[in-house]
């Protein structure tokens, strides 16, 4: 299946989208640590010319803007075994609650592979839609983010519940 790519405008900076016929499957932030190689992209393409493109391009709009919780696109993301795993994890952390590394290495049997779980989420090729940015530090601490921590920071922050909210500002 051929993919195309578009560049999305967000309050992060242009997100290079790449999708297939069927699914979004990239999402990276500029000077992302691990962008996708040139090859695999496709071609550009203007957003409202892929269905895919389009309705990703409309709900990261709606995440952004603060009306969407969870993404309806398809996304698909491929890897090893354990990286499609941990990737599987990250989608059923609820919007606006964190989990730690240690916490999901233990859920995939053992606690010690806490770095492992570490490169799969750092390695995961649909930021936002899978998400990453809700993996934290054992003690809470914000710790690498393929985006960069700023962004994990303001992205953990349009989730925040209104009284974590309130209580931060006051």
């Amino acid at each position: 299946m051929s993919t195309c790519h578009t560049f999305v405008p967000s309050p992060l900076g242009d997100l290079l989208v790449v999708a297939d016929s069927r699914a979004v499957v990239g999402l990276y932030f500029p000077g992302h640590w691990y962008p996708p190689a040139d090859d695999t992209t496709g071609r550009l393409v203007e957003v409202d010319r892929h269905d895919v493109l389009a309705q990703a391009s409309a709900e990261l709009g709606e995440y952004f803007d603060g009306r969407r919780r969870s993404f309806d696109v398809e996304v698909r993301a491929t890897g090893s075994a354990r990286s499609e795993r941990v990737w599987d994890r990250l989608r059923s952390i609820p919007y606006g609650s964190t989990v730690t590394y240690g916490e999901i290495a233990a859920e995939l049997g053992d606690r010690r592979w806490a770095q492992l779980v570490g490169q799969a989420v750092g390695h995961n090729p649909v930021s936002i839609m899978i998400p990453c940015h809700r993996v934290v530090g054992a003690d809470g601490s914000l710790t690498g983010f393929a985006g960069g921590l700023d962004r994990k920071r303001r992205l953990l922050e349009l989730e925040e519940p209104d009284e974590v909210r309130m209580q931060r500002l006051f």
